[in-house]
């Protein structure tokens, strides 16, 4: 139920709620079937909303449970990366498997040894420990931005190990800043860094990566070339 929560969470800040059935499947590569099931149950304990033929969207209560597993998954990562030397590629997978299973007094010892972090390895932000909602940021996808722009990483997607290891490869983080050289027709994009290397990412790639202006133009006009 945990899982299905998070991830409707995840749809409805992607999206405009409610959430369909289908792309629930989708999304936790499950049949319809198993979804209808599952909805009912979320239901019958308030935790999701369901409007016929539309789809479901989480009660405040269903919400306050999506937060408090993704605040336990974004802390086991960065616990995993910064106290036991796990690479930025391997935690998700891991943290899938622990964050249903430690209790709150793990968790809470767990971000003391951190100092309370505010991000994970990826980038995406840690809801506190009062689970108030997350709040939108105004970074969008690197594959939205035309050739020119001067951008800050601030997240990357991190559902494909292999994706992220090739970035960090490249040497592109939450906290690089890079140049949008090129945007070729064939479907790539190639962005040079503040190291003079260039690299050259696939759409698909390019579209895990979200960024915005530097802090230090954000405190200028605010103008992000695009």
């Amino acid at each position: 139920m945990e899982d299905y929560l998070k991830a409707i969470y995840r749809l409805e800040r992607d999206g405009d709620p409610p959430i369909s059935p289908s792309t629930i499947a989708e999304t936790l590569d499950v049949t319809a079937p198993t979804v209808t099931s599952m909805v009912e149950k979320l239901a019958d304990r308030g935790l999701i909303e369901r409007e016929k033929y539309k789809g479901v969207q989480t009660t405040p209560e269903g919400e306050t449970v999506a937060l408090e597993i993704i605040r336990h998954h974004r802390l086991l990562e960065t616990f995993l990366t910064e106290q036991l030397g796990y690479d930025w590629a391997e935690v998700h997978e891991e943290a899938e498997v622990l964050e249903h299973h430690i209790s709150e007094e793990f968790e809470r010892r767990v971000a003391a040894v951190l100092d309370e972090p505010e991000f994970d390895p990826h980038g995406d932000p840690i809801p506190s420990d009062s689970l108030d909602p997350i709040d939108d940021d105004s970074a969008t996808a690197l594959s939205e931005h035309g050739e020119g722009g001067r951008l800050e990483v601030t997240r990357v997607r991190d559902r494909d190990p292999d994706e992220l290891t090739y970035l960090s490869d490249a040497g592109i983080t939450p906290g690089t800043v890079l140049t949008v050289e090129e945007v070729a027709p064939i479907g790539m994009v190639t962005v040079q860094l503040e190291s003079g290397s260039s690299v050259s990412l696939p759409d698909r790639i390019a579209d895990a990566i979200q960024v915005r202006a530097p802090e230090a133009e954000q405190a200028g006009d605010g103008v992000t070339k695009a």
